[in-house]
C-alpha cells in the first residue's frame, strides 16, 4: 500500500504519465484541489442583519450591517454607507460577533495593501449564514463560526496548541469540509474542501490542515484511522481520479 508521505509524489508521477499519454489536462486537474476561486451556486436567499459598530482608528461609527443577495452593506446611523458585491470582497474573517472584511480598494497613498473594515456586531452571526456568506464570496476566508449541529461522517476530539496556550475541541469531518468546534467558540474554524491546500497525518495522533489563509496543527486525543485519512486525502487531492479510466476519459 502507498504510505501517506508518498501520496503527493504519486500525484506528481500521475501527472508525468498523463503528459506522456496525452491525457494531462484531465489528470492534472484531478490531482490537485479545485481553485479556491470557484464559486458554488447558492440557491438560498441570503438575508441577515445586525446593529453594528464600524471601528476606524480611535473612532466607532454605529449603524447596521446587512448580508443579502447583493453582497455586504453597512449603513451608518448618520447617512454614511458602504457596499461590497461578492466579487469585490477579497476575503473576510468572521467570528460570531465580529467581521473583518477586505475588498480590493487601495488604502491611502502612504499605506500599502488593500483597505479593510472591522465591525463589531450586536447579534451573533448564525453558522448557516456564515457558511452561506463563505459560499457566495467563493474565495478563501477565515470562518470562525462553524455549526456544531451540521451532519458529519466522522469526529475526533482534538487540541489545537497555540503560543497563548491553545484550545480543546472536536474535529468534525463533513461532506463539505472540516470543522473544528470548541466549547466556548474561541478558536473554532470551518474549512471548505476548496479552501484547503494540504492535509497531513504524520502519525495517528497528529493532523494538520493547511488552508489558503492559515495552518492548524492538531493533537488528536484518539487515533485517526488509515481509512479516515484516505477519505480525507481523496476529498482534498483526488476527487475526480476515481471517475477516470486508466486509458483516459471518463469511466462508464
Amino acid at each position: 500500500m502507498v504510505g501517506r508521505s508518498a501520496r503527493i509524489h504519486l500525484n506528481l508521477a500521475l501527472g508525468v504519465l498523463a503528459i506522456a499519454a496525452g491525457t494531462a489536462p484531465n489528470l492534472l486537474r484531478a490531482a490537485i484541489a479545485p481553485s479556491p476561486y470557484q464559486k458554488a451556486e447558492a440557491a438560498e436567499t441570503l438575508n441577515w442583519q445586525s446593529s453594528a459598530r464600524w471601528r476606524h482608528g480611535l473612532k466607532k461609527t454605529s449603524g447596521t450591517l446587512l448580508f443579502n443577495d447583493r453582497g455586504v452593506e453597512f449603513q451608518a446611523a448618520k447617512g454614511q454607507r458602504f457596499h461590497w458585491s461578492f466579487e469585490e470582497i477579497q476575503t473576510f474573517k468572521l467570528s460570531p460577533h465580529q467581521l473583518r472584511l477586505a475588498g480590493y480598494q487601495n488604502r491611502k497613498w502612504h499605506f500599502h495593501g488593500e483597505r479593510s473594515f472591522l465591525f463589531d456586531l450586536k447579534f451573533a452571526v448564525p453558522p448557516d449564514v456564515a457558511a452561506q456568506l463563505a459560499r457566495r464570496v467563493g474565495k478563501p476566508v477565515k470562518d470562525a463560526d462553524p455549526s456544531a449541529d451540521a451532519p458529519a461522517f466522522a469526529t475526533l476530539p482534538a487540541r489545537h496548541r497555540t503560543r497563548g496556550g491553545g484550545t480543546n475541541g472536536v474535529l468534525r469531518f463533513r461532506n463539505t469540509g472540516i470543522d473544528y468546534i470548541t466549547s466556548d467558540g474561541h478558536g473554532a474554524r470551518s474549512w471548505r474542501w476548496q479552501d484547503i491546500q494540504t492535509i497531513a497525518n504524520p502519525d495517528p495522533y497528529h493532523f494538520r490542515v493547511g488552508a489558503y489563509r492559515e495552518t492548524f496543527a492538531f493533537e488528536l486525543k484518539q487515533p485517526m484511522t488509515k481509512e479516515l485519512f484516505d477519505r480525507l486525502w481523496n476529498d482534498v487531492y483526488a476527487r475526480d481520479l476515481s471517475g477516470l479510466d486508466p486509458n483516459g476519459g471518463a469511466r462508464r
